[in-house]
């Protein structure tokens, strides 16, 4: 009866600490959110910057857990393993580590618009010659001339003419689309244009001089069919040296930078508008680039904010008009002051957090490199069993990963990478690895290492919005210092064109006999 009266006792009191810890973190998570309804309310920049996507975001308390990403899945996950005590269900290792998805964009039916005017235009054009043959046949057909052996030579070659157009022209133009620019292509209008007109003159030839007088010379009518095709053909030809040749040789040499931490890289491009020039930026951004990690960058304005929140003034003459500017004033040179001691702070800030890194990642490696010695010890055993008792390579990673999950969530902790990869990511690529028989520096390589932004899951399925801002038309060809922004949700790439300079080689004759010499030797010397 003591004991258990003791038991309670201190599971009471566990209980009224545990409620009375809940309800000061809920206190202070609800002024935490009265402040930052109230920054928000007095200026429209904090608005956009708290709303950026690039800020952790936290689950609302009013949803269910399951809805959002679970920040301790490394303290919280464990399972049956060979290197774990600890249990946990399968069932319950699935709820954990969910992303929080986005909201999926609704299918824009707009950019399939030039893929529907492509095919119209090759079925006008596929259609256009066979007609031009069919239409005699099926009006006059007893007043047209016999088709000689020339004729059929010609029908032949009409036939594989039309099979090279239709293959060239499906390589060309029929393929998805890459981005939707915000003009119209200049040259692919131009070269659908041409086209058209092409057509547009044939036809009016045939109704006003074959169908009018109904011409009965059919061979003549075949050759007019075939000089049609061939009209088209150089079209093509035209199309590839304007859209594919054209850019090839190198003019300009862009400047891409990162807003937010100033990664730079460098492009050579050829003679292409602004709008296409961006698109290729783009794509050469999210494979040189590193991903974009805004978790990074608040370490300056919390310590410039951390400075600024010790400082205390007082005011020991009283309230007055000038209080707040004197306030202000005083604020000021307290903090220059402890400007010139900072760069101490900052130092072992930096050294700190270093250390800090260092220790996270030793851990980490020993606790994958344990992992992976499991890993084979139990595929040593799998060779001896049955072959219906062998384990999946994705229950594999499922069993241990549970022992690396602590030390690679507290090293993602540390260097705030804990945004780029979650739960089922890291499970997916450890399988991955498993199944290809890979070591554990290959499988810690994604981690240690920022990849680019195309190697992280979340990039590759949701679309990015991009707005192209350039003070000159974005249909304008690149010229020297030409300067456009291409802004995203959270960051921008600031670019800007120099011409490549013209190079200019000149030949300077050497002589095969101008570098030779002769060595006179004296007697009084020891050679």
């Amino acid at each position: 009866m003591d004991t258990d009266s003791i038991h309670s006792g201190y599971s009471h009191h566990s209980n009224r600490s545990r409620g009375s810890n809940k309800q000061s973190e809920r206190s202070s998570r609800d002024r935490h959110k009265s402040h930052s309804r109230d920054s928000s309310s007095r200026s429209d920049k904090n608005v956009t910057i708290s709303a950026s996507s690039a800020q952790p975001q936290q689950p609302d308390q009013g949803s269910a857990p399951t809805d959002a990403q679970d920040d301790n899945w490394g303290e919280t996950t464990t399972a049956v393993t060979g290197t774990s005590d600890h249990s946990l269900s399968q069932e319950d290792l699935a709820g954990f580590g969910k992303e929080t998805e986005g909201p999926v964009e609704k299918l824009n039916c707009v950019r399939f618009l030039p893929l529907a005017l492509i095919l119209a235009l090759g079925l006008l054009v596929l259609v256009t010659p066979l007609s031009f043959l069919v239409l005699p046949q099926l009006m006059w057909p007893e007043r047209l001339q016999p088709c000689g052996t020339a004729c059929e030579g010609l029908f032949l070659s009409l036939a594989f003419k039309l099979l090279i157009l239709l293959l060239a022209g499906w390589a060309l133009f029929v393929r998805p689309a890459r981005a939707s620019l915000p003009r119209i292509a200049v040259f692919r209008a131009l070269l659908g244009l041409l086209t058209l007109l092409l057509l547009l003159s044939y036809w009016l030839f045939f109704g006003v001089r074959i169908l009018d007088s109904q011409d009965e010379n059919y061979q003549g009518i075949v050759q007019f069919a075939v000089s049609l095709v061939d009209a088209l053909l150089f079209i093509h030809y035209l199309a590839v040296v304007l859209l594919e040749i054209r850019h090839l040789q190198p003019c300009f040499s862009l400047c891409v930078v990162r807003s937010t931490d100033g990664e730079t890289r460098h492009y050579n491009l050829g003679q292409l508008s602004i709008q296409r020039a961006a698109l290729v930026i783009l794509e050469h951004y999210y494979k040189d680039f590193s991903i974009h990690n805004p978790a990074l960058l608040t370490a300056a304005k919390s310590r410039a904010a951390k400075h600024l929140a010790g400082l205390k003034v007082y005011n020991v003459d009283g309230a007055g008009s000038d209080a707040a500017t004197a306030q202000s004033r005083a604020k000021i040179a307290a903090a220059a002051r402890q400007r010139d001691t900072s760069h101490n702070e900052l130092y072992y800030e930096e050294a700190e957090h270093e250390r800090r890194v260092r220790k996270r990642k030793a851990r980490l490696v020993v606790a994958v490199e344990e992992a992976f010695t499991h890993v084979r010890r139990l595929q040593e055993e799998e060779k001896k069993k049955l072959p219906g008792d062998e384990m999946d390579p994705r229950e594999a990673a499922q069993a241990i990963f549970p022992s690396m999950a602590r030390a690679l969530q507290k090293y993602l902790r540390t260097t705030r990478q804990q945004h780029c990869h979650s739960m089922d990511s890291i499970q997916a690529h450890l399988a991955f690895c498993i199944t290809n028989n890979m070591t554990p520096k290959a499988f810690l390589e994604s981690y240690l290492m920022a990849g680019p932004t195309l190697q992280y899951t979340r990039e590759s399925w949701q679309t990015r919005q991009w707005t192209l801002i350039s003070e000159a038309s974005v249909t304008s060809p690149l010229r020297h210092g030409s300067e456009f922004q291409l802004k995203s949700s959270d960051f921008s790439l600031v670019v800007t064109s120099k011409a490549i300079p013209h190079l200019k080689l000149s030949e300077e004759y050497v002589h095969p006999k101008s570098h030779k010499f002769v060595l006179q030797l004296q007697s009084e010397t020891s050679v």
